[in-house]
Formats: C-alpha cells, structure tokens, sequence
C-alpha cells in the first residue's frame, strides 16, 4: 500500500516504514503528525484518486529529526564593474519517518 500525501505544499509518495526530508514541521522531536491531504491511494489493483484530496485515508508519521539543510552559495559577479555579491542560504528541514497508512 502506498499514497501521494501533500507535506508544507510538495507531494511525496510514502509507503510504511519509509523515512524522507521535509519543509521544517511546527512539531517536536519524537510526537507523531498525521496528513490527511490523501491525493492517491493505492491498495494493489484497488487505487482511489482524489479531486483533490481522497476523503477518509490519514498517514500517521512520527517527527525523527529536525535540521539544517547543507549551505546554498549564490555568488554574483559582473566582469569589469568592481561588482560581486556572494549570499548564502540554509534550509531548515525536518526527517519524518511514515507508521501507518489507513483507509
């Protein structure tokens, strides 16, 4: 069994057990957070797809960590102007870990 679930406005496809990074969640390490944005849900040959979200499914997820993403540098430069501007930029994000999927 798995779903397309909609996280802080991206979708992934989650399946029991699998662990992803997402858009930093308002929760504590360790509580469990549940989503009930089911945009498709898939039980073998018996699939269901929501117009825009399925009514009933909810994925019970538990918060593993919360982070900082890797640095992103942006450096600008404009040859023969004495111009240069170097900015970086770190994500926060959270590691969410999916316990169940109910229909």
């Amino acid at each position: 069994m798995f779903a397309v679930v909609e996280i802080a406005g991206q979708q992934f496809k989650v399946e029991k057990g699998s662990k992803f990074d997402v858009q930093k969640l308002d929760a504590e390490e360790g509580t469990n957070v549940s989503f009930k944005t089911v945009m498709l849900l898939a039980d073998g040959a018996d699939v269901k797809i929501g117009e825009p979200y399925v009514m009933g499914p909810v994925v019970e997820c538990k918060v593993l960590e919360q982070f900082k993403d890797d640095k992103v540098r942006v450096f600008k430069k404009n040859a023969k102007k004495r111009y240069t501007r170097n900015k970086g930029h770190r994500q926060n994000l959270t590691t969410i870990e999916v316990l169940s999927i109910t229909a």
